[in-house]
């Protein structure tokens, strides 16, 4: 048996702070946790990004099928020219496309309107519906 008078028991050995292992751990830690965060604040920007410019887009489309909707009928018509597109910063590089098809016999004046809306060059809407005479 030992004496505890005054001797003292040392549990730990001769440690005097933190050592290098101790210290690589921790850093180790605290960078994985930090690519972490960074990783998920890249892909939120991103998600946010793609939102945006999908609502922009409906938005956009939307706007040109009421404007389809309310200009004259054209009987013959393959395609109607778009609404202007505000050049500010929510609509730049949108391109709009509006089609036209007859629908049975021209003569009954119903058309199926195709618009489609792109973005740098890639579809992102298409958005159909009909319009009568």
């Amino acid at each position: 048996m030992r004496r505890l008078g005054k001797e003292r028991i040392r549990l730990f050995g001769e440690q005097r702070g933190i050592g290098f292992i101790e210290t690589l751990i921790a850093l180790a830690i605290i960078g994985t946790v930090a690519v972490t965060f960074v990783n998920s604040l890249v892909t939120i920007s991103k998600a946010n990004y793609i939102a945006d410019e999908q609502t922009t887009a409906e938005s956009l489309a939307r706007s040109q099928m009421e404007w389809v909707k309310n200009i004259s009928y054209i009987e013959e018509a393959s395609e109607y020219s778009p609404a202007p597109i505000l050049n500010d910063g929510d609509y730049v590089n949108y391109s709009v496309s509006i089609a036209a098809q007859p629908l049975r016999n021209p003569d009954d004046g119903l058309q199926k309107i195709t618009i489609t809306i792109k973005h740098n060059n890639e579809t992102l809407i298409i958005l159909e519906s009909y319009k009568r005479q």
